[in-house]
């Protein structure tokens, strides 16, 4: 009898750190020029080892177009207060885009003020 060994599905998670400026100037929302040292999380679900090499350059890619810029001239961004939970929604479906099931993407501003943003299922 011959057994197949076929690895399931699994969770990975990386983290990045980043440097970015920032400023809020929409109403009700108004703070001048500040920066922060972010750190990004993003769990992904791949379904070989294979995927990972992959996995790790798109999430370099999308930290190093927002390292030491000012994240208020990034496009994706226009008309928006740069937030914690703009920058996770953004992360999650840029790597949607690049082909992952993203299951959660995390950001951090400060030391204790985390924003997460996930799919849920319908």
């Amino acid at each position: 009898m011959s057994y197949t060994h076929r690895m399931p599905p699994f969770r990975l998670s990386l983290r990045r750190a980043f440097v970015a400026d920032h400023f809020h100037d929409l109403p009700g929302f108004v703070e001048a020029r500040h920066g922060h040292n972010w750190e990004a999380e993003a769990a992904i679900q791949l379904d070989s080892p294979s995927q990972e090499a992959s996995f790790h350059r798109a999430f370099d890619q999308w930290i190093l177009q927002l390292d030491y810029t000012l994240l208020n001239d990034q496009p994706r961004l226009q008309h928006r207060n740069p937030t914690a939970e703009a920058l996770a929604q953004w992360l999650l479906e840029d790597l949607e885009a690049a082909g992952f099931e993203a299951v959660q993407v995390r950001m951090r501003e400060k030391r204790n003020y985390w924003a997460a943003c996930q799919r849920t299922a319908l």
